[in-house]
């Protein structure tokens, strides 16, 4: 089973937003992180994006760190990015998340963009919905607990 650490739990009150860092939150069934604007009833509850993806914007000579892409946990261990639609992440010890999209388009291009010449989120930030809540903390583990195989549906 595929391992890593949740690093940073990040809120905004708006969508597209950088996020701050508040250590710890509570992921809510079919909404997503309680109290962050991008939470709701639709496929992109929650934001992950890899400490290993923001060392790529730091190697560009930019001073970022978690929550400055908008995501909600910032991850380390774990190559998000590579993991299939509909894997599902097991976060601290009851959330249950499933990927729903892998990457996004940015109609607008962000402040990163405009002083790196290039944003990571959008190919290697994850989304997910909320299948089961609970909390979320700085140090906890998250998981792989399913991955389908190429072509397979979620359960």
């Amino acid at each position: 089973m595929e391992k890593g650490t949740v690093t940073a739990v990040c809120t905004s009150p708006g969508k597209g937003e950088r996020k701050r860092d508040v250590g710890r939150g509570i992921l809510v069934e079919n909404f997503g992180l309680e109290g962050d604007g991008h939470g709701g009833d639709w496929h992109r509850q929650v934001s992950l994006l890899g400490t290993e993806s923001i060392a790529k914007m730091k190697a560009a000579g930019l001073d970022v760190g978690p929550g400055d892409f908008a995501e909600n946990l910032t991850t380390t261990g774990v190559d998000l990015c590579r993991l299939p639609l509909g894997t599902k992440l097991r976060v601290g010890k009851s959330a249950l998340l499933e990927i729903t999209q892998i990457g996004k388009i940015c109609h607008e291009r962000c402040a990163i963009y405009y002083q790196a010449g290039d944003c990571v989120m959008p190919k290697e930030g994850i989304f997910a919905k909320v299948l089961e809540g609970g909390e979320v903390a700085n140090g906890d583990e998250i998981a792989v607990v399913f991955r389908p195989a190429a072509g397979e549906k979620s359960e």
